[in-house]
This record gives C-alpha cells, structure tokens and sequence, in this order.
C-alpha cells in the first residue's frame, strides 16, 4: 500500500492531527510519499519530522503507483493538489485543516477514523466532471480546472461585453464585471457566492452565472455540458482576465475561448454517513434555525 500527502501550509493547532495522520501511516507499514515543500514547511515551522519513505516536487517526478493521494489543508490546497499532481486515476482525499472544505471534508477529528475507513475500503468513489479550456494562452500549461473558468474585468471603472454561444448558437450578450462557468463541483465555491445553484457532482451540467450583471433580468443558467461554450470579449483597454480556479492570466481581446467538459473525471471519496447532502446540511448549517 502507498500513498502520496499533498499540502502547502496549515496552522500550529492543526499539528495534532498531522501527527495522528502520520503515526497512522506509520504503525500500518503504509509507504508515503511527500511533497518535498509540505516537508519542508512541516519541519521548519512546526518542527515535525513527518514520516515518508519517498518525494516528490510535482507531476513530473510524481510516482504513480499510488492507492490514494491526501490533500491536507482546505478547498484551496485541494485544487493545488490537482494541478501539482495530475494523475486523475488516484482517488484524492481531502483533509480539512481550513474552514468550510467542501472538498476537503475530513474534519482533524475524523483523522483516525476515516483513514481505518479508507484502507478498510469502505468508501464509495465519486467522480467529479472537469473543465476544459482551449485559447490558445502560451504561460496556461494546464488548460484544466475542477471548479470553474471565469473571464473578469481588470479594472475598476467599466464593464465588459462577453459574447456567449451555446455552440453555434448565440445564448446572451452579458454585460457585466465578468461570467463564470462553473462545474457542478464548483457550483459550492464562487458561483454560490454571487447566487448561483448548488448542483450534486454527478449532475451533468455547467452553471454559466454572471459577475454583476447590467441588466438585472439575466440570472444564472444551468445548460447540459455536452455544450461547448465559446466566449468573445469586448471592452476598454486590450486585454482581460481568464482564471481557472486559483490560477489568472491577463488575455488580448482578441482572444476566443471555448469550454468544454474534459475527457476524464476526477475520483475523491465519499465515506459512510459523509453524503453531500449531509456536508451542504454542515457546511451552510441549513437548520440551524430552530424555527425549521
């Protein structure tokens, strides 16, 4: 049995259940391999000397005869793991030292017992629909993103026309600071966060929700992602912004993007009792008001 342990940085407190996390590993004869920066950090700022029986410092020397690949830290470090990594036939597992973690669902009191639970095999796989955008950008090398592609203003003062087609068909003229196209993955991250719907991960859809919106009757709209969206941009200045989840670049005007659903999906766990209706009842403490 190995496994591979992604991370960036987590805080002071969160060092008891890495040390759980690890002395698990451990006592189970399971090999690691770590990520050489997570190492370092670990051992410069926490003064931990995390177990690991080999490195890596991205998907080139990756190794990929991995069972499973641990993200630790929030949703953030979980979308950097996918990008450092890129091997979508390894089920990630998220381990929450952040806050909200949608992906990152494993709370540090969990720690113990949801890894019996995983190398115990019971879990179930759910596979996640990525997105895939071509235009042709030289410094984008993973034109991939597991929660949504967004095209954005660069400036304070005006907005942008962003010409969007359903294929060849013309969907809307959206006036606006800007659009994002989201998976059903990223339907809980910045969609939700300008009113966007919550789709479950295996539904088979784009949400395509505008960013302040001039005219106030364009809502968001759920298409079938076997759609390709092609966007034209237009406004002052000459360029734009394009991200894919955490990562922007400045894009000419001229520039056409189209989006598609990638041809793979990505593989995270689910364990027992850990259903997505469950972590949306959690998560945004839906009932937390007596009066439901």
């Amino acid at each position: 049995m190995k496994v591979a342990v992604f991370g960036t940085t987590v805080s002071q407190s969160f060092a008891p259940a890495l040390h759980e996390f690890f002395s698990f590993l451990k006592s189970n004869k399971i090999e690691v391999q770590l990520f050489r920066p997570f190492y370092t950090f670990l051992k410069t700022e926490l003064k931990m000397e995390p177990f690991n029986t080999s490195f890596f410092s991205s998907y080139h020397d990756f190794d990929n005869k991995c069972n499973y690949i641990f993200s630790v830290g929030g949703d953030g470090t979980f979308l950097h793991s996918v990008v450092n990594i890129r091997n979508f036939d390894i089920p990630v597992v998220g381990v929450n030292s952040g806050r909200l973690g949608f992906l990152a669902d494993i709370s540090e009191n969990q720690v113990d017992n949801a890894l019996s639970q995983i190398f115990n095999g019971n879990y179930t796989i759910v596979e996640r629909s990525m997105l895939q955008v071509n235009c042709g950008i030289e410094n984008l090398d993973f034109n991939f993103a597991l929660n949504e592609m967004t095209v954005l203003k660069t400036d304070t003062s005006s907005m942008i026309n962003i010409y969007a087609y359903l294929d060849k068909e013309l969907l809307n003229n959206y006036w606006a600071d800007g659009l994002i196209i989201a998976t059903p993955t990223g339907s809980t991250a910045y969609t939700l966060s300008v009113g966007g719907p919550i789709l479950t991960p295996d539904s088979e859809n784009f949400v395509i929700t505008p960013l302040a919106p001039h005219n106030l009757t364009v809502r968001p709209l759920v298409v079938p992602d076997n759609h390709e969206i092609k966007l034209k941009v237009e406004g002052r200045g000459t360029h734009f912004l394009t991200s894919l989840d955490f990562r922007s670049v400045a894009v000419d005007f001229s520039t056409e993007i189209k989006v598609k659903k990638a041809g793979f999906k990505l593989k995270t766990l689910q364990l027992p009792g850990q259903t997505f209706f469950t972590v949306l009842r959690n998560k945004l403490m839906w009932g937390i008001d007596k009066r439901n």
